[in-house]
């Protein structure tokens, strides 16, 4: 456990920094639940789909291959697992997903958009537009929405964002520059995508509104994983190594959040919130902006419809 860890306290709900996916889950039984997680086959999405399948679910788990989808099912024990490819920014293979859990008649309790990009060091485009806004907000706006038929009266959409959102441009969205030429930062580009994972859930929160449908987004921490590979640059491995053990959450603390808006009944009709250490949070100002969030919307659908 790392110092924060042991510092930091819980939250109103009896959860904080330092729990993990097995401690906001203990007692839960899952069997009968059908929950998609993306990015199931490396760091958090692993750790989340380990921890779900723990407590009974059957896990439709995507990743970029199918194959890599299988490998990482194969892991983990319990529950049922189903493989999917969805490589995030490639459109086809998002809507092949879609259609696969539609030919499967699966019924989705939930869906966790857990995959992502982070921090660039030079700018990549998809289709045109930067890669990380791209496979981090577009592509789950296309499986999503894709989905929406598949949801389940009560089901619960949770959408990793991150505490880097704080570092989206002071215009929130460019929306004069989604293809990142008029001007590209590894930080400000992965903060605008992460904003754009909390605009989404609080207008598909809005858009759930007269249903028991939820919708959340969340900063998970800050966590050693394959995401953050670009993170430190130069820094060495060794005083990497240092600051991990002194501040930075471990893999089982940082797949908490996600798991506890998926599974834990404590979250059961919470919707339309930011959340960070198991517990709500605010997020920055913007990310509130509810017209900001209806034009998003709106441009997303645009950008989907031409792909």
């Amino acid at each position: 456990m790392s110092l924060v860890s042991m510092l930091k306290p819980k939250g109103p709900n009896g959860f904080g920094y330092g729990s993990t996916a097995e401690d906001v889950t203990q007692g839960v039984d899952l069997t009968g639940k059908t929950m998609l997680v993306t990015g199931c086959n490396s760091g958090l999405g692993l750790e989340a789909m380990r921890v779900l399948r723990l407590r009974g679910a059957h896990v439709v788990g995507t990743a970029r291959t199918e194959q890599k989808a299988r490998d990482a099912g194969a892991s983990v024990t319990g529950g049922s697992f189903t493989p999917l490819a969805c490589e995030l920014s490639e459109p086809s293979s998002v809507r092949a997903c879609i259609a696969a859990v539609k030919e499967k008649r699966l019924k989705l309790d939930v869906i966790l958009a857990n995959a992502g990009i982070m921090a660039l060091p030079k700018l990549e485009k998809a289709h045109g537009y930067e890669l990380q806004f791209f496979t981090n907000h577009i592509g789950h706006f296309i499986l999503i929405t894709g989905l929406l038929d598949q949801l389940t009266e009560d089901a619960r959409v949770v959408i990793v964002s991150s505490g880097a959102h704080n570092n989206a441009p002071k215009e929130t969205i460019q929306f004069d520059n989604l293809s990142g030429d008029r001007g590209y930062s590894p930080w400000a580009n992965y903060g605008q995508s992460k904003i754009a994972n909390i605009l989404f859930a609080k207008e598909l929160s809005r858009r759930f509104a007269g249903t028991k449908k939820t919708a959340n987004a969340l900063h998970p921490g800050v966590i050693q994983t394959n995401l953050g590979r670009h993170m430190f640059g130069a820094v060495s491995t060794a005083i990497f190594g240092v600051a991990a053990a002194i501040a930075l959450k471990n893999i089982p603390q940082g797949a908490a959040t996600e798991v506890y808006l998926a599974a834990n009944p404590g979250a059961a009709g919470m919707t339309g919130q930011y959340w960070s250490d198991c517990n709500p949070k605010a997020p920055r100002k913007d990310a509130n902006d509810m017209a900001i969030a209806k034009r998003l919307w709106d441009e997303s659908e645009k950008i989907v419809a031409a792909l």
